[in-house]
């Protein structure tokens, strides 16, 4: 039999509102697939057992009382450990905190608690999330729920595998180059990075950092639009969040009936794994069998949009982060201190530069969207790959010519108001979870999520989400 906790956000918080079952079922059944997850992939930095259930005890106690109950009453999520959450150990990923404990919580999260939702742990990301693989000197290796061998990915890689596990619904991440939409591709869930600004960015140093977004990790796409519509909004708690609501209606409906697709197998330049070519292309026929038009389009793009986003990476790290170097060092991941080191060499006039790039990327962009409603492209261009690699092992030009890179993300962080969302879209050959990415018009969230979930419902339909059978051995256990 299903669990509550297996159904929908909304759906969870409605049975508990009618009574048909309790807050404390739901998230002591969270806890448990916690303590069990954790034993093999190592999600958690924080499992907040003690209080989660305290807080579902009084979620029951409003429901026996008659008393109001806000859209997300009961529902367990988990928020990431560079998100600081009052009272809770919050690690960055680092040494470097000690045994910091916050005594205020970021605004994304107290939105989703003052809707009712109960948090139950922090999630594990590699020292001041600046990977694609989540291994940190303070929490040690994440692993993918598919293959144990292989990554969940990075930064939001322990939120990545909470959701794709069933102990939560949705968690909390955070995308400064793809931390959000990596590990939702490699752990086969749905990823959003929000247009910037929909939700406020406040756990930063500096509220003009344009690179950065909280957004939602999440079993299905209704799961991310209930994360949205709580979690966004304007607030002067960030000078560039934006103030418009969220239109949770239109992100809920739509179809894929005339819509119009530009698709982009390799952005110009990436060298995509044949395997993650053959699911996308399949999903690309679904789509036009529901009505859409898909058109592959030439991008001309090259790694120089990936090396110029490194360059702004590192000095966001060298800028942030740098002056933990002087007592640090000495326990802090070496790549980082490599980064910093990058950052605090950069030329400023060449930092500034990059803008020049930035600039012709969105009058590319600018000129398909006269045409389309979304670009397609594969959110990963390969499957999850082994624990044991870095990202240094996907920062190189094959002979080629094509860029051996990771992810398909960082590009859209270099236009950060076009919202991307990775998508479920199927399993390669290897038995792993394969991303399709949706990018839509500037601020259009809503419109990227209909289409999104139009997809969702086509795939499901055609049973694409069905692992294949040399993967069955290594199906989600709780």
């Amino acid at each position: 039999m299903t669990h509550p906790l297996d159904l929908t956000a909304r759906a969870i918080a409605d049975g508990i509102r009618s009574g048909a079952f309790s807050a404390e079922t739901v998230v002591g059944e969270s806890i448990r697939r916690a303590k069990t997850v954790s034993q093999t992939l190592n999600p958690f930095a924080v499992i907040r057992e003690e209080q989660a259930l305290e807080a579902a005890c009084q979620a029951d106690l409003a429901v026996a009382r008659g008393e109001a109950t806000g859209p997300l009453h009961g529902v367990p999520f988990a928020a990431k450990d560079l998100t600081p959450t009052a009272g809770d150990l919050t690690t960055l990923g680092s040494w470097t905190r000690g045994t910091w404990i916050p005594t205020q919580t970021a605004l994304c999260i107290r939105r989703l608690q003052a809707a009712g939702a109960i948090l139950m742990g922090k999630t594990t990301t590699p020292e001041f999330a600046f990977s694609s693989f989540t291994n940190s000197p303070r929490w040690g290796v994440t692993r993918n729920p598919w293959n144990p061998e292989r990554t969940s990915g990075g930064s939001s890689g322990g939120a990545g595998v909470a959701v794709a596990t069933g102990v939560v619904p949705f968690a909390e991440g955070t995308d400064m180059g793809g931390s959000v939409r990596i590990p939702a591709a490699f752990c086969g869930i749905v990823g959003l990075k929000p247009s910037l600004g929909r939700i406020p960015m406040t756990i930063l140093p500096s509220v003009f950092d344009n690179i950065s977004h909280f957004g939602p990790l999440a079993r299905s796409v209704g799961d991310a639009v209930a994360f949205m519509e709580t979690a966004a909004g304007g607030s002067d708690e960030d000078i560039a969040s934006l103030p418009i609501g969220f239109d949770g209606s239109a992100a809920r409906t739509g179809g894929l009936e005339g819509k119009r697709f530009a698709l982009s197998i390799d952005l110009g330049y990436y060298a995509i794994a044949p395997q993650v070519e053959t699911v996308i292309r399949q999903v690309v026929a679904e789509m036009r069998k529901a009505g859409a038009i898909v058109d592959e389009v030439p991008m001309g793009w090259t790694r120089a949009v990936n090396d110029e986003w490194f360059d702004l990476w590192c000095v966001f790290m060298s800028a942030f982060f740098g002056g933990e170097l002087t007592e640090h060092r000495h326990h802090m991941d070496p790549s980082i201190v490599s980064m910093i080191e990058r950052g605090l060499a950069m030329n400023a006039t060449a930092y500034k530069r990059v803008e020049l790039l930035r600039t012709a990327m969105w009058r590319d962009m600018a000129r398909l969207y006269e045409r389309y409603d979304a670009l397609l492209c594969p959110t990963c261009a390969i499957t999850a790959p082994p624990v044991t690699e870095t990202d240094d092992d996907y920062a190189a030009t094959l002979p080629d010519g094509r860029f051996k890179g990771l992810d398909l993300t960082c590009p859209f962080n270099m236009l950060p108001q076009l919202p991307a969302l990775s998508l479920p879209a199927g399993f390669a050959a290897d038995g792993l979870p394969v991303g399709l990415q949706i990018v839509g018009r500037r601020f259009a969230d809503e419109q990227v999520l209909s289409m999104a979930a139009a997809v969702e419902a086509r795939l499901a339909a055609a049973g694409f989400n069905t692992p294949p059978m040399e993967a069955a051995g290594r199906s989600l256990e709780r």
